[in-house]
């Protein structure tokens, strides 16, 4: 029971995922990425707030800023490039693309934390990069710049991923989150004095939505997890690309074709045999 309830925490939390991206595509069409990023992380942090007054300032107090601040910066950066790729390609796809991040952790751990490579993890590594050939069409189709820049988010989500790894030695996953939204809110404020911004009413009234569907998704998949160990739980976030696959159809009136579907299906087995491997309990951020 206690795995079911985590388990649907984590499918609310892919589905606000989705619902927030298409907010970010919507916004695409007329705002920058520069004030996008920005307004979704700046909400975010607005939403964080109450908790920090709930359970005061010490509850951030770290003696491992250094690696918060690259799990921020890698994060952001990923943000960037995601947030790029959903004005640039079918929801559906920037979405999925996103999603190889669980692919690049294993890999990554490897190499910085010296993690074992298991064959089981092996072969659904390849499996998964088969299918994102499948999505990107190397003969034609979705394949262009914007494909490998998403693909580039799904490495330093990756990244980021890796490192909350080293946090959540030491670290309670509310100090994670919240460190991540205030060095990501101070870094996307940098670019502004270089950027026009003019936003309508109703645009920032879906900015401000974006971030706090951004902070809500966040608390419901940290609660997920606290319910079950990510391999019982964590292939529920794939939700987010269904969902995402649904907001797509109906709003932008995109079917995707049968190598789309393949590759998902692809990724997505591949994501989740490498999260079922993992014994660890970390959280997955799209």
């Amino acid at each position: 029971m206690i795995a079911l309830r985590g388990a649907l925490k984590v499918i609310a939390a892919g589905a606000l995922f989705a619902v927030m991206s298409a907010g970010v595509k919507v916004l695409s069409a007329s705002q920058p990425s520069t004030v996008i990023v920005f307004g979704r992380n700046g909400f975010a942090l607005l939403a964080l707030l109450p908790w920090i007054g709930w359970r005061g300032w010490s509850a951030i107090r770290t003696r491992v800023l250094r690696f918060h601040l690259l799990r921020g910066l890698a994060g952001l950066t990923a943000m960037y490039c995601f947030f790029y790729t959903i004005g640039r390609l079918e929801l559906a796809d920037a979405v999925l693309l996103n999603y190889t991040l669980p692919l690049f952790m294993p890999l990554i751990a490897w190499i910085w934390l010296k993690e074992e490579l298991t064959r089981p993890v092996i072969v659904a590594v390849v499996l998964g990069f088969v299918g994102v050939v499948f999505v990107v069409k190397p003969s034609g189709g979705v394949i262009q710049t914007a494909a490998f820049i998403g693909l580039a988010a799904g490495v330093l989500g990756a990244l980021a991923q890796v490192t909350i790894r080293r946090l959540t030695r030491s670290e309670p996953v509310t100090r994670v989150v919240f460190y991540f939204s205030l060095v990501s809110t101070v870094c996307s404020a940098i670019p502004f004095p270089w950027t026009t911004v003019s936003i309508r009413f109703t645009e920032l009234l879906i900015l401000a939505g974006v971030g706090f569907l951004a902070a809500l998704a966040q608390i419901l998949l940290t609660a997920g997890y606290a319910s079950g160990s990510a391999g019982s739980v964590g292939p529920f976030i794939y939700s987010s690309v269904v969902c995402a696959g649904l907001l797509d159809w109906l709003f932008w009136h995109h079917t995707p074709d049968g190598a789309s579907v393949m590759g998902t299906v692809l990724i997505c087995l591949g994501g989740i045999v490498v999260m079922r491997a993992s014994t660890r309990n970390v959280p997955v951020r799209p």
